[in-house]
């Protein structure tokens, strides 16, 4: 399996707004094109947090764990149309209350993107996605702590969960 390159994303300024659209391989060639994305961070009520394991055949951070729910918003979709597409995709989850955290911009060599981050508390099945992701389980906070600056989690994945959970 392999990213759709051409799959059009929206390009936004640092308050959201659209300003424009480009390709995914646009938006990851190194151009630093702002496009939005959001997460999803699900807890359970033990307070033990859902990590996704991105497969190999990923275009950015290949086979490392990140969080529960990443997905870019496509072109002419809200934020809260992208977050429901993404859960359903890739926990098979239907029926959750998000809680919107924050945004900020996140930069990479390869990207640039705003993220809207979300936190939700969810006790039910999931269910992985096998097509898009190579499983995932609940990590203690103690887990993540220790996992850190390891090469186990994505970049982003450590900043964004540092800045606001812990």
């Amino acid at each position: 399996m392999k990213d759709n390159n051409q799959e059009l994303f929206p390009l936004v300024d640092e308050q959201g707004q659209v300003t424009g659209k480009a390709t995914r391989g646009e938006c990851h060639n190194g151009s630093h094109l702002l496009h939005p994305v959001v997460h999803l961070h699900v807890f359970n009520s033990r307070g033990e947090v859902y990590l996704q394991k991105r497969p190999e055949w990923k275009d950015i951070q290949p086979g490392k764990w990140d969080t529960a729910v990443g997905g870019h918003i496509d072109y002419s979709e809200t934020p809260e149309e992208a977050l429901s597409r993404e859960v359903r995709e890739e926990l098979g989850i239907e029926a959750f209350t998000p809680e919107l955290i924050g945004m900020y911009v996140f930069e990479s060599k390869r990207e640039r993107e705003l993220i809207y981050v979300h936190k939700t508390t969810y006790d039910g099945p999931i269910r992985p996605s096998a097509e898009e992701l190579d499983g995932g389980r609940f990590w203690t906070i103690e887990e993540i702590r220790q996992a850190i600056g390891g090469q186990v989690l994505t970049p982003n994945f450590e900043s964004e969960f540092q800045r606001f959970f812990l």
